[in-house]
């Protein structure tokens, strides 16, 4: 089967970033180093001072206050490199940036140079020597009929108007007149007037 899923991914940490972070973990051991013994001295001046050598405690106790700036100091180095790597990250990304804009960029100059604007300009004036075109052979084909068709077509439209309008012979014999009937209705008595009864 080989390599089933094709390409081998790339690292996205670079050697600048390596070299950076090893720098980071170099300095947070030291740190490490300088706590455990901030600690330990601490413990032993304690003890100094109990067996009652304080001069002995009062140096141990000076060298404990110069490591601790030693500590504050490595503490701004870890963070000035932390701050480092973020402004590479950022100059990577604005590098990316400014590569796909020259890209984007040179692309547009070869549509330019495929599409000139006499090019374009060439373009409409033959869409619109056609569109002129058309509408002239539309006119022709319009104004195509003689006058003997148009009377033709005059003669038909009225042909049909009139059949259209034809009415139903009148008969010729006289209606049957008709008397009117008394309606059932009308001599029905009121419901008011049957029950009442």
């Amino acid at each position: 089967m080989g390599n089933l899923f094709g390409r081998k991914r790339r690292s996205r940490v670079t050697e600048q970033d390596k070299a950076v972070l090893q720098q980071r973990d170099k300095l947070r051991q030291y740190q490490k180093r300088i706590s455990l013994n901030l600690e330990r001295e601490r413990a032993l001046a304690r003890e100094l001072l109990r067996d009652g050598k304080k001069e002995k405690a009062m140096l141990l106790l000076k060298k404990k206050r110069y490591q601790e700036q030693l500590l504050d100091k490595t503490e701004n180095q870890i963070s000035n490199l932390e701050r480092m790597v973020q402004d590479i990250e950022f100059t990577q990304i604005e590098m990316k940036v400014i590569e796909g804009l020259k890209i984007g960029n040179e692309c547009l100059n070869k549509m330019h140079q495929v599409m000139s604007i006499e090019e374009v300009e060439r373009i409409i004036g033959e869409t619109q020597d056609a569109v002129e075109y058309q509408r002239q052979i539309d006119e022709l084909l319009a104004g195509s009929l003689t006058e003997e068709d148009e009377d033709a077509i005059l003669e038909e439209l009225d042909a049909i108007t009139q059949e259209q309008m034809e009415l139903p012979e009148v008969p010729s014999e006289p209606l049957p007149e008709k008397t009117p009937e008394a309606s059932p209705v009308k001599n029905r008595p009121k419901p008011e007037l049957v029950a009442a009864s």
